[in-house]
């Protein structure tokens, strides 16, 4: 059959697999770079002698509308060890619902007992996070600045293992690594729980043993107050209010840490659509981190390897819309090119596919090796990854459309229910991530695959099988998922309505 388009299709559908293989290929990198460094540790520091030559730290709880988890937070922090009169804790408040009541209960009870805590509550939301934390350095006392999500619960030696290192006057930011405590609630948690491995236990160590860039992930992490305010304090013109400071201060000079030793135990999103708002927020942030800053680090004085892994670094969201402009041309370019010789498919089409999706299953093997015993148990899910991560594509290409072209916007908060341990029940708790704009697309995607996945069995186009099941896994379990909360609210408002007839009756 002839298409007369074929030759503009099959171009764009080779050009847009050359820049994912790119992509992928980084991953490689990544991991190569890890294997190569992985024996390097950061030495402890002798801690001070003295107690009360310890520098004073405040600890910053930043909140909005977090009833379910903000008394969790508080009494955590609360014991956290440090010499006597060195520690300030700061609840940064800006929440509009009962959590207000009850964060003021939790802090008077802790004040009672001797803690400096203080409980400082916003009723304009301007700067979001990241006004909030403006609001509260502004009234710090501290030299350093910890930070943790409402989500998070720190365990009380953290600052005894991350103040030391900051005896290096150059030191500006220590960064703590990530753990889960409903990381086996559910096969989403465990997807999440792997893909942030990848960050925390490839990337990041990776980036910052070769001396490249990397960022403070808004938590469990501890700051110079210096190191703030001199690369001009926390912004809100993007979403990512801690990769803008982090690319910021590091452009000015400061020398960050990160300890993958160091895990702070948080909670991951139970719900489809918390998750995907997470992810928006963070894909737009980091684009327009990148529009806001990559001029600065070409023309900054670093070596030519640092630029360029920064600018992959900032850029590399730019794989979700990619990857829906592949999913659209996809099977168009395999029916064009039914009779291709196995050569050519071999010499060209199979490497590039390699690149693209082999580079991903080995980043994300190697991040289940780095956590140590137990990783065979959690391979299994990395199918599952694949999937989510083309699930994910659609939700997060509007995010990194609207943040190429926007500054700033609303900051929405994933909503957190302490979900804990399986069989805990999150749909009949009140926070919601919002409306799913992309669920209904990714139905549609869903059902266009799982079309063009029977066409191809039925063309006996063996080869092309396993790739599109893949993306029909993807778009379909994102779009259940989504919908899942819609179902469940239908089915109970109907319930409700004939207990109620059957009553009147």
């Amino acid at each position: 059959m002839h298409f007369p388009w074929a030759p503009v299709v099959l171009a764009l559908y080779y050009s847009v697999l050359a820049v994912l293989s790119f992509y992928g290929l980084h991953r490689l990198w990544m991991v190569l770079l890890y294997v190569r460094t992985r024996k390097r540790l950061a030495r402890m520091p002798e801690p001070p002698s003295d107690p009360q030559s310890w520098p004073v730290v405040t600890v910053q709880l930043p909140l909005y509308n977090e009833m379910y988890v903000a008394e969790r937070l508080i009494d955590a922090v609360c014991q956290i060890e440090y010499p006597a009169g060195r520690l300030e804790i700061q609840v940064l408040d800006d929440s509009t619902d009962e959590t207000t009541e009850i964060v003021a209960g939790v802090v008077a009870a802790w004040r009672a007992k001797g803690v400096d805590i203080h409980h400082l509550h916003r009723t304009d939301r301007t700067g979001f996070k990241a006004g909030a934390l403006v609001a509260g350095l502004a009234q710090a006392r501290g030299e350093l600045l910890a930070i943790f999500d409402a989500d998070f619960v720190p365990t009380g030696d953290f600052l005894l293992r991350t103040v030391p290192h900051f005896s290096d006057p150059g030191l500006g930011m220590v960064q703590g690594s990530w753990a889960h405590i409903n990381r086996g609630y559910s096969l989403l948690t465990r997807v999440q729980a792997i893909l942030l491995d990848g960050h925390f236990m490839i990337e990041h160590r990776a980036r910052n043993r070769t001396g490249c860039f990397f960022n403070f992930n808004g938590t469990a992490g501890i700051w110079r107050r210096a190191a703030i305010e001199t690369s001009g304090g926390w912004e809100h013109d993007t979403l990512t209010e801690d990769l803008d400071l982090s690319y910021r201060a590091q452009l000015k000079g400061w020398r960050f840490l990160y300890l993958p030793e160091m895990a702070v135990p948080s909670e991951l999103p139970v719900d489809a659509s918390g998750f995907k708002s997470q992810q928006y927020r963070w894909a737009k942030g980091a684009v327009q981190t990148g529009r806001k800053l990559l001029t600065a680090v070409f023309l900054a004085r670093l070596p030519l390897r640092v630029k360029l892994e920064a600018f992959v670094h900032l850029t590399n969201n730019i794989s979700y819309p990619l990857m829906v402009v592949l999913a659209l041309l996809i099977f168009p370019a395999m029916t064009m090119r039914t009779g291709t010789s196995t050569r050519m498919l071999l010499l060209v089409d199979l490497p590039m596919f390699l690149s693209a999706t082999a580079s991903v299953l080995i980043f994300y093997l190697m991040s289940q090796v780095a956590t140590g015993p137990g990783w065979r148990r959690e391979i299994r899910y990395l199918p599952a990854l694949m999937g989510v991560g083309i699930g994910l594509s659609l939700n997060n290409s509007r995010a990194v459309i609207s943040g190429f072209f926007h500054r700033g916007g609303t900051f929405i908060r994933t909503p957190k229910y302490r979900i804990e341990t399986r069989g805990q029940n999150w749909w009949a708790k009140r926070y919601r991530a919002g409306s799913d704009p992309t669920r209904a697309a990714e139905a549609v995607f869903a059902l266009y695959f799982l079309a063009c996945t029977i066409y191809a069995f039925k063309a006996g186009m063996w080869m092309s099988i396993p790739f599109l099941y893949l993306f029909v896994q993807g778009f379909g379990y994102m779009a259940v998922l989504s919908y899942l909360p819609s179902l469940r609210e239908w089915w109970a408002r109907n319930r409700a309505r004939r207990t109620a007839a059957a009553g009147a009756g």
